[in-house]
């Protein structure tokens, strides 16, 4: 191939490649919550490759960064990771998802710097530095966003009156805007399940989740996003597919990640609740969870929190099953593990009203809604401290939390030293 034929392939290749990363930036297609951002600024190199860790909590060898496939369900693959930032957003269009599979970055010809920051595995998005405790910080969770849920409340038909949520965008964009004027920012904003109303397959489902999409993508790109699956999202009883749905659209439905030497874990308590008709899901999410813990146990991490959408219990945790919280026998099997494993807490959503309690150290924090209201608690987000010592709380209205910001006893606990 001659010199100048070289050449008009190479242009033409570039031009291909410039067209697909603009496609996808000007799609609003987010990755954590933002529009990938900065796609042509200078970005850290790969970790050193030691960092990442195997399923089982070895070391894994690090292969040169490329673009890999999608693996089919069951199997791990590549994930999303926005610098310093968290998996949680896959655009429509790429791969299937389901257990193990993650968003894809967006061209299979970018830098190789650009993609060793964009690839997570097995579950677990990980930078060697954030394994290390740098002083306190803080997150912010809130749930039960379920657009369509107060108009079907009101008119008493739960399962199709949910043909507007004019309400429940009005109510998100609140909590969207209170996030983003908080100063010191928050190191990612968390929401616990039910992010829409309609059920799989129901008739205003994917109306609900653009809308839904189209307010959180005006979070602060400095904010990463981190979804937790509910009832809603994946169904009752989930199944295969609506699950691989749900991941689809949202991230993965179970996974880990680290923050300034605190372990996260998010798991789909639907698998819990009932998981009749995907036990195998359920089994591998258990398999998964045990290693997770043992990895953990190795870094000997400052805390170990928990995300999930139905509550343990919801006050005492002996109390009687019922809608709300999870069936005896499983509860005190996960508390077992979860006492044995050090964790602190358990955030969760469900039940549109505060409430909680504790079991032997391990405390379960129920987090009212940013949409619809079952009790008195108003609209709010609750603001999660994390100091070297304890992890401390505080539920705020969004009207509270819009004018008047952190009071300053949280405040104060961030800016001590380590």
């Amino acid at each position: 191939m001659t010199l100048a034929l070289f050449t008009l392939h190479l242009r033409k290749h570039l031009k291909k490649t410039l067209q697909r990363v603009t496609d996808f930036r000007s799609s609003g297609c987010v990755y954590a919550g933002s529009v990938l951002p900065h796609l042509s600024s200078p970005l850290p190199g790969p970790p050193p490759a030691a960092a990442p860790l195997s399923r089982a909590g070895r070391p894994r060898a690090q292969a040169p960064p490329r673009r890999r496939r999608c693996r089919p369900l069951g199997g791990p693959g590549p994930g999303g990771w926005r610098r310093r930032l968290l998996t949680a957003w896959r655009p429509r269009g790429t791969c299937s998802g389901g257990p193990g599979a993650g968003p894809s970055p967006p061209s299979a010809t970018m830098s190789t710097t650009l993609v060793s920051v964009l690839v997570t595995a097995h579950r677990t998005v990980c930078l060697d530095d954030e394994y290390e405790w740098k002083g306190p910080f803080y997150f912010i969770q809130g749930a039960d966003p379920q657009f369509g849920l107060i108009k079907a409340w009101a008119v008493g038909d739960t399962n199709n009156g949910d043909d507007e949520w004019k309400e429940e965008i009005k109510l998100t964009e609140q909590a969207v805007q209170a996030v983003n004027k908080l100063n010191p920012k928050p190191k990612f904003f968390v929401l616990c399940g039910d992010l829409i109303h309609g059920m799989p397959g129901s008739q205003w489902r994917k109306d609900q989740e653009r809308d839904l999409k189209n307010v959180l993508k005006n979070t602060d790109q400095d904010i990463p996003l981190v979804f937790v699956s509910g009832n809603h999202d994946i169904g009752n009883a989930p199944t295969r597919e609506t699950i691989d749905n749900y991941c689809k659209s949202w991230g993965d439905d179970y996974f880990s990640f680290w923050v300034g030497g605190v372990f996260f874990l998010v798991l789909n308590s639907q698998l819990y609740f009932d998981s009749s008709k995907c036990p195998e899901l359920k089994q591998a999410q258990d398999v998964w969870l045990n290693e997770q813990l043992a990895v953990a146990e190795k870094h000997k991490c400052k805390h170990i929190i928990v995300f999930q959408h139905i509550p343990l219990f919801l006050r005492e945790p002996d109390e009687d099953h019922d809608y709300f919280n999870l069936e005896k026998s499983v509860r005190q099997e996960i508390m077992g593990k979860f006492h044995k494993a050090g964790i602190k807490a358990v955030f969760s959503g469900h039940y549109h009203r505060n409430a909680g309690g504790s079991y032997r150290g391990l405390e379960m924090v129920v987090t009212s809604a940013i949409g619809c209201q079952l009790g008195e608690d108003t609209h709010g987000l609750r603001v999660v401290v994390v100091t070297d010592e304890k992890i401390v709380h505080r539920y705020y209205s969004l009207d509270e939390l819009s004018s008047q910001g952190m009071e300053k006893e949280l405040l104060d606990m961030l800016a001590k030293k380590i």
